[in-house]
């Protein structure tokens, strides 16, 4: 799992959400109703601003898989209120802080296609994006996950590029193609381990083209060092090996070819 702070993008959501609810200029009216599960998420006919401010009180208390589903309900029994946009992305955002993903990137997708050009449409892409990006696993499972994050914040940053979700989605989109990166540092190292060599050298080529930023570039730069020279490619090994040189100079990935360099490819100068 990528590391991050799941606490802090909760925090930043709701940040969010508060000035979301704040710029509405719908007040709850109702009161907040007990009653168990059952009965809430039952159909029962309530007025709007009822059910709105039930589903909100069980947000707050922290019971957000309920809240959702009522959040839901109030779209369902009012659906040409002007509640029912609202309720459409709290309904979103209840699922994701209920660990929900998929419902609330569903939500959140309903939202935009019914309110594309809504003020609150990037808050609604934001939504998907970080729902996607808290699924995703780690180099060892498939990345299918990781690429839609990949995606979904990218085009975050491309919608809303001064906004503040662009800011957070840029963070995070580091942190995505580091993760990427590793996983094809990954696959190269056991084509390597197998002796498949051209295919290890398009992994770790992938990175240094792809991945440049991250933190895997330098070992890639090294593992083409040592794949080419695997390969009989003396001169491209000490390309390879002087890239890493004036990119990464005093790492241990440098330190390590210059070493390899020098007992295999001495005097080879690189084309």
């Amino acid at each position: 799992m990528i590391t991050k702070s799941t606490t802090a993008s909760h925090r930043g959501l709701r940040t969010a959400l508060a000035a979301l609810l704040l710029g509405s200029t719908l007040v709850v009216a109702g009161c907040a109703r007990g009653g168990g599960d059952q009965a809430d998420t039952a159909y029962v006919a309530r007025d709007v601003e009822t059910l709105y401010a039930e589903a909100k009180s069980r947000l707050d208390r922290g019971n957000s898989k309920m809240a959702a589903a009522l959040f839901d309900e109030v779209e369902r029994q009012h659906p040409y209120s002007p509640w029912a946009r609202r309720a459409q992305l709290m309904s979103a955002f209840s699922y994701y802080v209920a660990a929900d993903y998929n419902s609330a990137i569903q939500s959140a997708q309903r939202f935009l296609s019914i309110h594309p050009g809504n003020k609150d449409a990037p808050y609604a892409y934001y939504l998907i994006a970080l729902s996607y990006y808290e699924q995703i696993s780690d180099v060892q499972r498939d990345q299918k996950i990781t690429e839609q994050a990949q995606r979904a914040l990218a085009e975050v940053v491309r919608r809303f590029p001064n906004t503040e979700y662009a800011n957070d989605a840029r963070l995070k989109l580091d942190l995505v193609n580091d993760h990427l990166a590793g996983k094809e540092m990954e696959i190269g190292r056991f084509y390597e381990r197998s002796g498949k060599w051209i295919s290890a050298q398009l992994r770790f080529q992938n990175v240094v083209e792809n991945y440049q930023t991250t933190s895997h570039a330098p070992e890639a730069l090294y593992r083409l060092t040592e794949t080419s020279l695997s390969l009989g490619l003396k001169e491209e090994a000490v390309k390879y090996a002087a890239v890493l040189g004036a990119n990464y100079p005093g790492t241990e990935w440098y330190e390590k070819a210059y070493e390899l360099v020098g007992d295999n490819a001495a005097g080879v100068t690189a084309s």
